[in-house]
């Protein structure tokens, strides 16, 4: 029997190269190599933007279309919402009872959280009692699923860590090896700064989104930092020093592209206007399929809900044998 893997996202709205890059992209390599469960993660959603929700619905949908158009395949892949689990609130009250307070306080993704929260509203706001339990719920996510693996980038171990600490914690409580403390498989995939050179981000401002249209990829990339200390096109290059445009490239170009941009950047035959406009017709061609299915499923959105419907069946039926089990194990009449 295959190794099951579980990983999530929250629902923030039309998705960048940024995730396609660093987490989708992955995820369609590994949905070939294990049995996979994909969720949006609307209740994470709320910890931070518990009065901003008038979007979640559609948001919802938007990150569901996007995974599709990338490549998640709902009939190999399951892709369910989180709020649509209600096995894995009572699996949270469970694993909140059994965590210590210093294990939630210690983590790193709640600290950068709370500072992004105080940064926003002042240093005396307080965070919620959602936000406080965030590992807790992300570790009964990934405990709902009894999850061997979660693929993850190299800044998110730790969220792995605190979900293997509950998980060997429950299971020396309750005298029991029912929970596998999940390992994470590292992603290996392309990363890709925003426009400006700064990571990229919606709120930033500097992304480009997998939705947007070939016209807005091309006008957005031709705002690209390039090589600062060129000011004319026969000014002698520096691709190596180039902020964002020939890191792009390196992501979207082939060998032999990238190669050509060098050669005709060092020797001041490359002007950057031009090398954006090139850019953008390359990034176009890539993502073209991707798109030519984001606007299928644009013009089909009940079947992105009939998928999710399908998708929160199977997720539930796997969440009610792990809960029944969980519930045995705790004693619960």
């Amino acid at each position: 029997m295959s190794q099951l893997i579980v990983s999530g996202m929250r629902p923030t709205g039309k998705l960048h190269l940024g995730h396609y890059l660093g987490v989708i992209q992955n995820w369609v390599e590994l949905q070939h190599k294990y049995e996979s469960y994909f969720f949006v993660a609307d209740w994470h959603a709320l910890t931070t933007k518990y009065d901003k929700t008038e979007n979640l619905k559609d948001d919802v949908l938007n990150v569901v279309m996007d995974w599709l158009a990338s490549g998640i395949d709902p009939e190999i892949s399951t892709i369910y919402v989180q709020s649509h689990i209600p096995e894995i609130a009572e699996l949270n009250v469970y694993l909140g009872m059994v965590t210590p307070q210093n294990w939630v306080e210690r983590d790193p993704t709640l600290k950068d959280m709370a500072k992004i929260l105080r940064t926003k509203e002042g240093q005396n706001s307080q965070i919620s009692y959602g936000l406080m339990g965030y590992p807790v719920l992300m570790s009964a996510d990934i405990m709902m699923m009894n999850a061997d693996a979660v693929p993850v980038g190299i800044d998110q171990v730790a969220h792995i860590e605190i979900t293997r600490d509950i998980a060997r914690r429950f299971n020396n409580i309750y005298n029991t090896e029912f929970f596998k403390e999940p390992q994470p498989i590292l992603n290996h995939c392309s990363l890709i700064c925003g426009l400006d050179g700064n990571k990229m981000g919606k709120s930033f401002h500097n992304d480009i989104k997998i939705s947007d249209t070939s016209e807005e990829t091309a006008k957005k990339v031709m705002t690209a930092i390039t090589d600062r200390s060129r000011m004319r096109k026969t000014d002698l290059g520096h691709p190596d020093e180039c902020e964002v445009a020939f890191k792009y490239w390196q992501v979207f170009g082939t060998e032999e592209q990238i190669a050509q941009v060098r050669k005709e950047c060092e020797k001041g035959e490359r002007g950057c206007a031009d090398c954006k406009r090139q850019l953008g017709a390359v990034m176009n061609e890539k993502l073209a399929q991707i798109r030519e299915r984001r606007a299928y499923y644009e013009s089909h959105i009940d079947e992105v809900k009939d998928i999710l419907i399908e998708g929160d069946k199977k997720a539930r039926k796997k969440a009610q044998e792990v809960i029944t089990e969980v519930r045995t194990l705790i004693g619960m009449y």
